[in-house]
Formats: structure tokens, C-alpha cells, sequence
């Protein structure tokens, strides 16, 4: 059984914390999922992630591609992703459900701490999950470095 981890951005924007929170993934053997709510938006996080530092490159590619499931990093719009990932990572409000926390290693939420209505989807989030019976971590930038501080 997994864990949702929340991560409430409000020191660095999420095209920082993504890569580095992929490259922790990455670094524990997991493919990833990640899921966002928009295309435009994981066109641009496509892009983003292409332009990182050469020493954290990170392979990855947009659903939609006749390589899905070799990849280990996939950007997607739907629940179902080809490449079979240990891990999800939601942005943007994308939903996930239970189940997905139950099957999965780790399940990811990033939400914008500087946007009201992105920190109440998150906490409907986190009330859905834990009150399924999921396990789950609250963690925030607030002080400059991540600190844990809640957990379910």
C-alpha cells in the first residue's frame, strides 16, 4: 500500500520542484506518471523538463506518442498510463482517487500555495484520501526547506 505525499509549493514554482521530485523517483527505480488537467500546461512542463540542467536530465515524454510505454516519465491527461508507473504525480488539480494511492508506491499532489482555490482542491484532496483510509504526508516550503508537517 502507498502514500499520497502533499507538497504545498510556496517558495519555488512547481517546473523547480518537479524535476526534482521526479529525479527522487527516478532515483528509487519507480516510473512516473504525471498527471495534470490541462494540455497546454503539460506541453509547457514538457518543455520545461527538456530545458533542465544537463547533469538532472530527466527522460520523459507527452502521452500520445507511440513510445508511451517505454517511457519513464509520462505526462498525461487520463488516469490510464501506458508506461505502468510505481509512482503519480498530480499538478494542477488533476484528481486521484484511493485506489491509485492503495496500488501505487507514491502518489504525489504539488498545488500552488499562492493560489487560494488550488490550496482548497487540495484539501478536499487530502480529506478524501485519509478519510478512504489512505496514508498520507503533508509537506511545505514555507521556512525555505521542506518540512514535514502533517501526517494522516
Amino acid at each position: 500500500m502507498g502514500a499520497a505525499y502533499f507538497y504545498h509549493l510556496t517558495q519555488k514554482p512547481l517546473e523547480a520542484t518537479l524535476p526534482m521530485l521526479l529525479g527522487k523517483a527516478r532515483g528509487a527505480g519507480w516510473r512516473v506518471a504525471v498527471r495534470g488537467t490541462d494540455a497546454a500546461r503539460l506541453d509547457w512542463l514538457d518543455q520545461k523538463l527538456w530545458l533542465g540542467a544537463e547533469d538532472g536530465f530527466l527522460p520523459h515524454g507527452l502521452a500520445g506518442g507511440p513510445h508511451d510505454a517505454a517511457q519513464p516519465v509520462l505526462l498525461t491527461l487520463t488516469k490510464e498510463a501506458a508506461n505502468a508507473p510505481q509512482c503519480l504525480m498530480t499538478v494542477d488539480g488533476a484528481e486521484v482517487a484511493p485506489d491509485e494511492v492503495h496500488a501505487l508506491e507514491r502518489v504525489c499532489v504539488l498545488f500552488d500555495g499562492n493560489d487560494p482555490a488550488a490550496v482548497d482542491v487540495a484539501r478536499g484532496q487530502w480529506r478524501t484520501l485519509t478519510s478512504a483510509g489512505c496514508s498520507a504526508q503533508y509537506w511545505s516550503e514555507e521556512s525555505g526547506r521542506w518540512e514535514k508537517k502533517a501526517e494522516a
